[in-house]
């Protein structure tokens, strides 16, 4: 055969320059590296100071291992059951949102998308708001339930993850045309489904007394306040399963950064990638938003962030960002529990204040460059 009529090869998934590669493996590396040491220093951080050494020697003593450094009782209760719980949510709702963050990026071909898009956030606040308004209803038929002896304390994050799982669920259901899902839709849809939540959740706000506001105010705010080991235990099976999976849809995502039409012809299966990337993705934030409250910025502003540091390349952009991710909620945290003690700051405006200015310089740097 010719050369003229032979047949170029087709290669999915274009690789990186190799400095790309380097720098992205660097990246990664030190953000893991980052995140061991923040959350060493998280948990020895607080109005008891316990040194790195001690915090090792307490994790070692709980997994059984023998380390030498040596440790008071004192310090292993605070570390073990008020500190390190903490660290450990941190973690892993950081990681859920920023890795949520940049799987909704690459759905949407879009950088400055987040999981917020489709109404997860908007979902579950107003579904934690009706629950606050109506407690008092709300727990009497809860109570009529068999077995619910205990369950009251319960209801609170299960409404708010139902309320996730529900939006986003009637945003793909309405955006569903002619038995195909267009991303295009599914946004404008998103965006009036938030419209139509926020009013809804601003009817019960409205109806509301002053001490249901304030819990809906500090609700609305986020908090890690409430970690412990059985809300990591209910937290982790909603979260495991989307940190594990979603990575892996990394060439699928470069795959649609070429459009939908294109990546159909390639042979990736686009209906499927859209499920998996909305359903892991709504696990993942409504169970988080359901138990420590909203966190605004972190799911865009990370993978933006690394996007500018080391290329588009989804293999690289969603592990990055779930390290990043874990690592500035974390940090964030440390910072909000310790600036002002004894008192605390809600996670949520330490993000915004964070989040914001960085997110502004960004916008602008890149106006400057193409003006």
């Amino acid at each position: 055969m010719s050369a003229l009529t032979e047949k170029p090869a087709i290669t999915l998934t274009p690789a990186a320059p190799p400095t790309r590669q380097k720098r992205a493996r660097v990246l990664l590396a030190l953000l893991a590296a980052g995140l061991a040491v923040a959350v060493l220093v998280g948990a020895g951080a607080g109005a008891l100071p316990v040194p790195v050494a001690s915090v090792l020697g307490v994790l070692g003593h709980k997994l059984g291992l023998t380390t030498g450094w040596a440790f008071e009782p004192q310090q292993e209760a605070v570390v073990w059951a008020i500190r390190l719980p903490r660290v450990v949510l941190a973690v892993l709702v950081g990681a859920a949102l920023g890795l949520s963050g940049a799987a909704m990026q690459g759905l949407f071909r879009n950088p400055l998308a987040d999981p917020s898009l489709l109404g997860i956030s908007a979902g579950a606040s107003l579904a934690a708001v009706a629950v606050i308004v109506l407690e008092e209803k709300v727990l009497k038929l809860v109570s009529a339930l068999p077995g619910s002896a205990g369950a009251g304390a319960y209801v609170l994050p299960l409404a708010a993850f139902a309320g996730a799982c529900a939006t986003t669920l009637f945003v793909y259901r309405v955006s569903r045309q002619g038995g195909r899902v267009l991303v295009s839709t599914m946004l404008l849809v998103g965006i009036a489904t938030n419209g139509l939540a926020g009013a809804v959740t601003g009817l019960f706000t409205y109806a509301a007394t002053d001490a249901q506001l304030r819990s809906i105010t500090f609700w609305g705010l986020g908090s890690l306040g409430g970690a412990n080991w059985p809300a990591i235990a209910t937290l982790l099976p909603f979260v495991a399963g989307p940190l594990l999976w979603l990575p892996r849809l990394g060439k699928s995502l470069n795959l649609l950064a070429l459009g939908e039409e294109q990546a159909a012809h390639l042979g990736l299966p686009v209906a499927r990638v859209k499920w998996q990337v909305i359903g892991l993705t709504t696990l993942a934030v409504g169970a988080s938003v359901a138990l420590v409250g909203t966190i605004g910025f972190l799911g865009f502003l990370v993978p933006h962030v690394l996007r500018l540091l080391a290329g588009p390349d989804h293999r690289f952009i969603l592990p990055a960002s779930a390290l990043g991710g874990a690592l500035v909620l974390l940090l964030a945290d440390t910072l909000a529990r310790t600036a002002v003690a004894p008192a605390e700051l809600p996670i949520g405006i330490l993000t915004a204040l964070l989040g914001a200015p960085v997110f502004l310089w960004i916008v602008l740097k890149k106006a400057t460059k193409t003006a």
